[in-house]
């Protein structure tokens, strides 16, 4: 009998399997939200709840396809080494673990030494152990050092070659680094996007642009409004306000002046879901399903900026992400989600009501 094997995919496979995964996400990031805001000016709860689920869905999807290659890695045996902290930094955290960055030179024992930056939460307790010139014990998968991991408690016998070892610095030109994902795969996540946000307007746009504005509240009613705000929309079951350029909902008590202009006029301020962009705010307040709904007065609106540039400077991805941040209690208890977006593709960060981190996705 004869035993095929599955034959591995080819480096071009890989290529476009990455740039059809790239489209796929940036078409999700772009949708989901296009599709909640649509639903939320519509009037429309199915529309928010498919665009809150969608993200999800998307998620357990890709989970699900990218088991295959997670198991193939799994199966490489790590390679143990010394290696010496060049450098080390640390970024910002929540939690009682950091993520520090180290330089290290690796010293294996059959090769020639080499550079290699990696990061590793570390406890704020046990920060002060790492110093430079350090020698410390490393695990790492052959094909991709950048993987690799500092050993916080070494078997014996390494441990005392370490204790006992002494390194040179490699020089830099040694440096090992994760392969660029180049052009092409910001080019096509972001092709992704645009074209599910256009499709989104597309399909919904004779609900959109062919209804009547509500007229005008006279002089003596009109709320004070920032005069940055260049537009506002409220109805029975939904609220937008969107910003002018070179502003934000991440100043200083916008947001939380927008969202009180968005509820004065309502018995309860009560709300299915919030979620926030750059420059957009919406909150939809459907009739029903008073479980899941929650108080926008009780949230923790001075983290919230925060929670963003920790999500855009702590989970992979360095070029100036988008950010969309959402508040719901679809789970069950209230979550604030940041989902960040760049070139080296999409990263969450969620937190509990009060604003502290609580899950950390980082970008793979």
């Amino acid at each position: 009998m004869t035993i095929s094997a599955t034959t591995p995919p080819t480096p071009r496979d890989r290529a476009v399997l990455a740039l059809a995964r790239d489209f796929l996400t940036g078409t999700v990031i772009g949708g989901a939200p296009a599709t909640v805001i649509v639903g939320i000016i519509i009037g429309r709860t199915p529309l928010i709840v498919a665009g809150l689920v969608a993200p999800v869905v998307y998620a357990l999807l890709y989970q699900l396809a990218d088991a295959p290659r997670r198991a193939r890695e799994a199966a490489v045996v790590p390679r143990t080494a010394l290696a010496m902290i060049e450098g080390l930094r640390a970024g910002g955290s929540e939690t009682g673990d950091i993520p520090v960055h180290f330089d290290l030179t690796v010293a294996p024992d059959d090769e020639p030494a080499f550079r290699v930056e990696i990061s590793q939460g570390i406890n704020l307790v046990n920060l002060p152990d790492y110093r430079p010139r350090d020698i410390l014990v490393v695990q790492y998968p052959p094909d991709r050092p950048w993987k690799g991991r500092i050993v916080p408690q070494p078997t014996p016998d390494w441990e005392e070659r370490a204790a006992t070892a002494h390194l040179d610095s490699a020089p830099e030109s040694t440096t090992v680094r994760a392969p660029a994902e180049g052009c092409a795969s910001g080019a096509a996540a972001l092709l992704g996007l645009l074209l599910a946000v256009a499709a989104v307007l597309f399909l919904f746009r004779a609900d959109l642009f062919d209804e009547q504005p509500t007229a005008p509240q006279p002089a003596a009613a009109q709320p004070s409004v920032s005069s940055t705000w260049s537009s506002t929309t409220v109805t029975s079951m939904s609220g937008t306000v969107s910003l002018g350029p070179e502003q934000s909902f991440l100043d200083e008590g916008e947001l939380r002046r927008a969202v009180n202009l968005l509820t004065k006029d309502k018995e309860t301020h009560q709300a299915f879901t919030l979620v926030v962009q750059e420059r957009l705010l919406s909150i939809a307040s459907p009739p029903g399903a008073q479980f899941l709904q929650f108080d926008v007065d009780a949230l923790p609106y001075e983290r919230f900026p925060a929670l963003v540039e920790e999500a855009r400077t702590t989970l992979g991805i360095h070029s100036a992400p988008a950010w969309l941040l959402s508040v719901s209690r679809i789970g069950g208890d209230l979550t604030i989600s940041v989902a960040v977006s760049g070139p080296e593709g999409t990263a969450m960060l969620e937190a509990d009501g009060q604003g502290t981190v609580v899950r950390r996705t980082p970008v793979r």
